[in-house]
């Protein structure tokens, strides 16, 4: 059931814009009010989430360390699991966000006979994950030329160079292909593996089924149900330069893919898919490890409220503590000892 309701809403959706293709009234709906919505919605929520993540006070260094920090000058660190200053802490986000590393250096843990525990490489989830994003990002790329006149060069280069592998016409783009096969792959992981099942929820399934309807609209249109792509040229510009025009033809999977994609905008915001702008903002990888040599004062602390170490702690208490039997770093003064 967990993956069946996000597979009913996502079939709803495309029946919905099947119909909605059909009604003229309902084309410019979905062709021009639906994108800007979907936009503005995307963007509005997008700013929203980073602008509260600003907010959230962090009043401690909490940066997760998977190495040794600076200590002493004989002892060897490691400044990207331990990072002491904002260089290392910019070299460690930048290995995290361009080419996922901590992912990359996760491991599987499982129970053999005996019972036996077991650690093993865990390398193809950190491949299909880099393929995942990476076709993406090419194919939004790739798809400003539809909303651009001139089409930027690099617009071109990158379109090249995705279907430099040409068989025939039209172009067959290496990041179609592959950014099925990545979401297949992670989507398939969610259903096989018993232990991702258990854990998993309708949230998790929506987003993987969403996109991969996306791109397979996406190849139908192209290869299938053709789509005149001088009519969809003509609303793109006309979207862009807020002044839409809904030329006549466009074709009935061409709504389903705007439809489709105007759905993962506004969901974006409001799900887990905000990672993309969380983890710049994520305190476990962007602060520095540095509390050794760093005294850190809560900017939060209510000035009223003055702080009370343990030093203090043990002057106010260590009668009652020796009383009790606990250690304290000073003895009591003789004269104390002596009325005791």
């Amino acid at each position: 059931m967990k993956v069946l309701y996000p597979f009913i809403a996502v079939l709803a959706l495309v029946a919905v814009a099947l119909v909605g293709s059909q009604i003229s009234g309902l084309q410019y709906l979905l062709g021009i009010a639906l994108p800007y919505l979907a936009f503005a919605i995307f963007l509005g929520g997008f700013v929203y989430r980073v602008l509260q993540w600003a907010k959230t006070p962090v009043p401690f260094r909490i940066p997760t360390t998977c190495g040794q920090g600076k200590s002493l000058s004989w002892i060897k660190r490691d400044p990207l699991d331990c990072p002491n200053n904002k260089l290392e802490v910019a070299g460690r986000m930048f290995l995290e966000i361009f080419l996922f590393r901590s992912l990359f250096r996760n491991t599987k843990a499982e129970i053999g006979e005996g019972p036996q525990l077991s650690y093993g490489s865990s390398k193809y989830l950190w491949l299909f994950g880099i393929l995942f994003h990476y076709s993406f990002l090419v194919i939004i790329l790739r798809h400003l030329r539809l909303f651009t006149e001139p089409i930027p060069l690099f617009v071109k280069v990158i379109e090249f160079g995705d279907g430099i592998l040409q068989l025939g016409a039209p172009t067959i783009y290496q990041t179609d292909l592959v950014l099925l096969g990545a979401v297949a792959f992670l989507l398939g992981r969610r259903l096989i593996m018993p232990q991702l099942r258990y854990i998993s929820l309708p949230a998790d399934y929506f987003p993987l089924l969403l996109i991969f309807a996306i791109a397979v609209s996406g190849i139908l249109m192209r290869w299938v149900f053709r789509v005149d792509i001088i009519a969809v040229k003509q609303l793109t510009d006309g979207i862009a330069s807020f002044s839409p025009v809904l030329p006549d033809g466009i074709g009935a999977m061409f709504f389903v893919h705007v439809v489709l994609v105007c759905t993962l905008l506004i969901y974006f915001p409001f799900s887990k898919l905000m990672h993309m702008g969380g983890v710049f903002l994520s305190p476990t990888r962007n602060m520095s490890n540095n509390s050794r040599a760093v005294r850190h004062i809560n900017p939060w602390n209510d000035p009223n409220i003055k702080p009370h170490s343990y030093a203090d702690y043990e002057d106010e208490f260590r009668e009652f503590m020796v009383e009790a039997g606990l250690p304290v770093d000073k003895e009591l003064p003789p004269a104390e000892k002596k009325e005791e």
